[in-house]
């Protein structure tokens, strides 16, 4: 039995760690989480829970945590994990942090980017990229992993095959993505309101995005140098789901059936990785409640780029799902494990 405790229980991404984890024989969840409802219960946050969890909320002491826990997910604001994690910590439990807090190496970057000095730089080397479609085995073997963002997850897997095999230009990227609005969490903003929402979208973080240089990075080691894209995120008016659509020039003249034996050269053998058949879309509708993401492409003659879009579930594969995949991976389990989600419709 797998000891698990959740610090940050009670926002959507924890919310659904919840979910996922309370559906397994395997795993006990010893602790809710949560600095804001402290001592209240959890069913009374999360109504879906009620005669399914007893328990009440706990402080975030991961301190404490560490002592009885396996593995502690820890689905917190940036800067939250990194100012409490310590040698003590790793030595006794296995970390899977959901924040930004370890996902860029440079703490130059980390820092200019998330406009927060981060407390614990001496583990951004060790910290594993949670990318189990590029990282699995590294990921085994971690003490610390680093779950990547939503708008990440679903931009890479949808790009890298093509930007690793030298197959686009990676400096003619971009990127234009849309997201549900439990993408920016559970706390109230004005911009999140229903009537802000509802019958509209925008673009956001224009230029300035935090997700952006996690994205470079995470491209930079497949194309073996650095690169630069261009990066807009946008919010619709759905709660859950994420929608790429990617653009790159091409480095060569190239026919349907050589690009898609690359995705399949990547992607054959990846549960989790679906890639369509020809001329079929990306849809948020087909991934929904999973932790699959649909890739496909497009190759475009007239401009010499191709299209490259991706889907998937934002709190799924783009939070939680993937940190229970991780989980597995660190536990020697299947992959797919509690994970064999099938997509809701409609």
């Amino acid at each position: 039995m797998i000891k698990a405790g959740i610090i940050g229980s009670t926002g959507y991404a924890g919310g659904e760690l919840a979910r996922l984890l309370l559906q397994r024989d395997d795993v006990d969840i010893i602790w809710y989480g949560s600095k804001s409802y402290v001592d209240q219960k959890y069913a009374s946050i999360y109504q879906n829970m009620f005669q399914i969890v007893d328990d009440s909320c706990l402080d975030d002491k991961i301190q404490a945590l560490a002592e009885e826990a396996d593995v502690i997910f820890t689905a917190t604001p940036q800067g939250f994990c990194s100012s409490l994690m310590n040698e003590d910590i790793l030595r006794k439990t296995k970390i899977i942090d959901l924040s930004a807090d370890y996902r860029i190496r440079d703490v130059a970057v980390y820092e200019e980017w998330y406009k927060i000095k981060h407390k614990s730089p001496r583990y951004l080397r060790e910290a594993v990229y949670g990318l189990a479609e590029i990282n699995r085995e590294k990921i085994k073997a971690a003490r610390l992993i680093a779950n990547p963002g939503c708008y990440p997850t679903c931009s890479i897997l949808s790009i890298y095959p093509l930007v690793k095999e030298g197959l686009i230009n990676p400096d003619t990227m971009i990127i234009d993505a849309k997201s549900g609005t439990s993408g920016a969490g559970r706390g109230a903003k004005v911009d999140n309101l229903y009537c802000e929402v509802n019958e509209n979208i925008k673009a956001y973080g224009v230029g300035v995005h935090r997700h952006t240089p996690e994205i470079e990075e995470q491209l930079s080691y497949g194309a073996g140098r650095p690169v630069t894209i261009s990066f807009t995120p946008h919010l619709v008016p759905m709660n859950r789901g994420i929608l790429i659509t990617a653009y790159g020039t091409l480095t060569k003249s190239v026919s349907y059936e050589e690009v898609k034996a690359v995705y399949d050269k990547y992607y054959a053998h990846e549960y989790f990785v679906r890639v369509l058949e020809k001329d079929v879309v990306p849809q948020t509708k087909w991934v929904e409640g999973s932790n699959f993401v649909d890739v496909n492409f497009k190759i475009d003659p007239r401009t010499n780029r191709v299209v490259m879009m991706g889907s998937m579930d934002n709190l799924v594969k783009g939070a939680a799902g993937q940190a229970v995949q991780n989980m597995n991976l660190l536990f020697g389990l299947p992959e797919n494990k509690g994970l064999r989600l099938i997509p809701m419709f409609p």
